[in-house]
């Protein structure tokens, strides 16, 4: 099974914009362990910024950027098994060693 990161962008006026990684998961890494890990990497057990992580960027794209209201973090929501089609190159793994675990 693959496995599906879950992430959002979340502004001030608490308007969210839900996104999704999908990565292979060849070494069968345990959903439980895997959600503790990512988690332990991130600030406050949920921020991150998605540059560093090699994902996209999640914004609302209706809006013009607002200064008061927006940012650069992305928020983790979970991580589930999936059948879809992996949408990243790298393994869950290589994304694990990419953002230091």
């Amino acid at each position: 099974m693959n496995i599906k990161f879950n992430y959002l962008y979340r502004d001030a006026a608490n308007y969210k914009t839900f996104g999704f990684v999908v990565f292979s998961n060849p070494d069968g890494i345990d959903l439980n362990q895997l959600e503790k890990l990512i988690q332990n990497k991130l600030l406050d057990g949920e921020f991150f910024e998605p540059k560093r992580f090699g994902i996209p960027h999640l914004r609302h794209l209706d809006f013009p950027f607002d200064l008061e209201l927006d940012h650069d973090w992305n928020e983790f929501h979970s991580v589930e098994k999936t059948t879809e089609m992996p949408t990243d190159k790298r393994t869950i793994k290589e994304f694990l060693l990419q953002i230091g675990i």
